[in-house]
């Protein structure tokens, strides 16, 4: 067995509970952690604690992204979407979605919110400025979990599961075409 050592030095912040997401934006670094409310903002050089966001109506966030255009926090929790603006810490309960889709993770491409479902396993991209469903990716019968999905700049989708074709308790990270459904959607708003 062999380890690989990144760095001979690590910055522990204390946070004492599960950390679900994190994300940075101008040295500041927004965490959210399981079954809470609050958004935790630390100093990226001091590793000093800020201050916190208080978002009344979050319960249990999964995870967190921060779009660099606009300034907007979106955290996900299992059946909405919120979004915070880092400057004047103003909230909305940003999307909701219903028993169909559970959120679980989110990515952020050029204004593209990509949200990953646990259960049923396939992704959601939405238009962050208009919140306009983009596109449906779904994923081949035997990944059984997603845990995470980033959009690469060919348009196509990296995504950590679990299941593969040969054995559905493997881990494993799998790139997805979505070319059909894209041709789908632009053949729908031709004809609209």
């Amino acid at each position: 067995m062999s380890y690989c050592a990144f760095s001979k030095w690590c910055a522990m912040l204390y946070v004492a509970v599960w950390v679900r997401g994190v994300t940075v934006l101008d040295n500041i670094m927004y965490v959210v952690c399981e079954k809470s409310s609050t958004i935790r903002l630390y100093n990226t050089d001091s590793q000093s604690p800020l201050n916190v966001i208080n978002v009344d109506g979050m319960k249990d966030p999964f995870d967190i992204v921060i779009c660099h255009d606009d300034r907007q926090l979106y955290i996900a929790e299992s059946r909405c979407i919120w979004r915070v603006s880092v400057d004047d810490q103003s909230y909305m309960k940003w999307l909701t979605t219903d028993e169909s889709f559970r959120c679980y993770s989110l990515s952020l491409t050029s204004r593209r919110l990509l949200v990953t479902s646990w259960w049923p396993p396939r992704l959601h991209q939405y238009n962050t400025t208009n919140r306009q469903l983009l596109r449906v990716v779904l994923t081949p019968q035997y990944m059984s979990d997603l845990y995470h999905c980033v959009e690469t700049t060919r348009g196509t989708f990296v995504v950590g599961h679990r299941g593969t074709a040969q054995d559905r308790r493997q881990y494993a990270v799998s790139e997805l075409f979505s070319f059909v459904n894209s041709i789908f959607n632009s053949r729908l708003s031709i004809n609209n």
